[in-house]
């Protein structure tokens, strides 16, 4: 997804919003894979320094397997295509 966003990116001549993870794969085919280990990547965005995490809305269901102290350290962005991620990724603003 990461890759998909910075292409988009860079077409759109757009740039992704400061401190924000994107977590998530997209197959050949534009489909999203789920997220594994959803605690621990939560973790190592937020020792990245990530504000904000787009996370796929199929990874909805591990969220009860994440401490909530650090779910309280990001704003959550869920999408379920990849055009809605680029759409959240991305800076619109002036």
């Amino acid at each position: 997804m990461a890759v998909f966003i910075s292409l988009c990116s860079g077409a759109l001549e757009k740039p992704v919003q400061k401190q924000t993870a994107i977590l998530g794969t997209m197959t050949i085919g534009g489909s999203i894979q789920n997220v594994d280990n959803l605690a621990d990547m939560l973790q190592i965005s937020l020792d990245a320094g990530a504000k904000k995490v787009l996370i796929p809305a199929s990874a909805t269901a591990k969220l009860g397997t994440v401490p909530p102290d650090l779910l309280s350290k990001f704003q959550l962005s869920f999408y379920d295509e990849p055009i809605d991620a680029v759409h959240k990724a991305l800076y619109f603003g002036n």
